[in-house]
């Protein structure tokens, strides 16, 4: 007899939430909590959360929406269910951090003006072959999938979200890196005329993000191109961004251009802008505080409930053995 041990993410099937309830669109729930004032890297505190109005009538934020639009619904893969209800889409599509429209969590009307066809995706650095493809032809050649993962920000709120999208480690397959490549490098755009955030002084733009080739090629290791069922919205990353669930918000880059394959581990943007506080791995631990907060426990985003944070983010499983052996740094930051 075959006995399935269930992971630690994972619930029996009838206690997921069901497509009809996550797929409502309904208002703002009020008195979410803050999580404190700071400089934010990739997410922030849900101070501001009632304050974003209905999201009935979100843009996807695709100029080509009906081609984006036909590649969804795809179907979910079982594997990746949740422990917790998936965070309402009107929060999760409206209540964003993307520094390239700005450093408030209200640029989702802002990133509307981000051109996203056409769009296209370099491969570069140590592959066979360098190439420049158009997102529609890579999507088209992905295995698209929706997974349910948490998301935990490094300022200690958590969401829920449906994925749509492939696995990373399919892109890299196709790309056909070098055995000699251990790190791949991954930027997102750079257009000044759209992105106010990019006209401000004292970043190091393009937003930059890398990950080891074992952690890239990790079963959870994911691109995102598209959330609740529908097409990425331009303000949560469109068209195609990264999901690793057992790390800090602000490594998931989005709206990608390029991936550059090497063997020297990139100089990440937070990294370059604050390296005492968000640093290369950033793995989520609730034994090691921020500097400036503790990341023992985590607001549930739209739920009004704090629960305690889990090592890893709850994904110990899958990811803790990618760090056996490595000595002489933080992991965690």
């Amino acid at each position: 007899m075959l006995i399935k041990r269930p992971k630690g993410w994972e619930i029996p099937e009838a206690q997921a939430t069901p497509e009809s309830v996550y797929l409502n669109r309904r208002h703002f729930m009020g008195g979410l909590a803050t999580a404190g004032a700071a400089l934010l890297a990739g997410c922030g505190p849900a101070e501001d959360a009632r304050a974003q109005g209905d999201g009935a009538s979100i843009s996807t934020g695709l100029t080509g929406g009906a081609e984006a639009e036909s590649l969804y619904p795809v179907p979910r893969n079982e594997t990746f269910v949740l422990d917790r209800e998936i965070t309402r889409e009107d929060l999760a599509t409206t209540y964003n951090n993307f520094y390239e429209f700005g450093s408030h969590k209200r640029i989702w009307r802002n990133a509307q003006n981000l051109p996203l066809t056409p769009w296209d995706v370099t491969i570069d650095g140590m592959v066979e072959q360098e190439r420049t493809i158009s997102f529609y032809d890579l999507v088209r050649q992905m295995p698209l999938e929706e997974r349910l993962y948490r998301h935990r920000c490094v300022e200690a709120w958590a969401m829920a979200v449906p994925w749509s999208g492939f696995p990373l480690k399919a892109l890299i397959d196709w790309a056909r890196p070098l055995s000699s490549a251990t790190y791949v490098r991954m930027e997102t755009f750079m257009n000044r005329q759209v992105a106010s955030g990019q006209r401000a002084p004292g970043y190091p733009w393009p937003y930059v993000e890398g990950l080891t080739m074992a952690e890239a090629v990790n079963d959870l290791a994911f691109i995102a191109t598209g959330i609740y069922g529908r097409a990425m919205p331009a303000q949560n990353g469109a068209p195609l961004r990264l999901a690793v669930p057992w790390k800090y918000g602000f490594k998931s880059i989005k709206s990608i251009v390029r991936f550059t394959f090497t063997d020297e581990r990139p100089l990440t943007f937070w990294e370059n802008v604050g390296p005492r506080e968000y640093g290369f791995w950033a793995n989520v631990n609730p034994e090691v505080p921020h500097r400036r907060w503790s990341q023992a426990t985590e607001e549930l985003f739209g739920v009004e409930a704090r629960v305690p944070t889990q090592l890893f983010n709850g994904y110990g499983e899958y990811v803790a053995h990618l760090y056996d052996g490595v000595t002489g740094e933080d992991l965690w930051h």
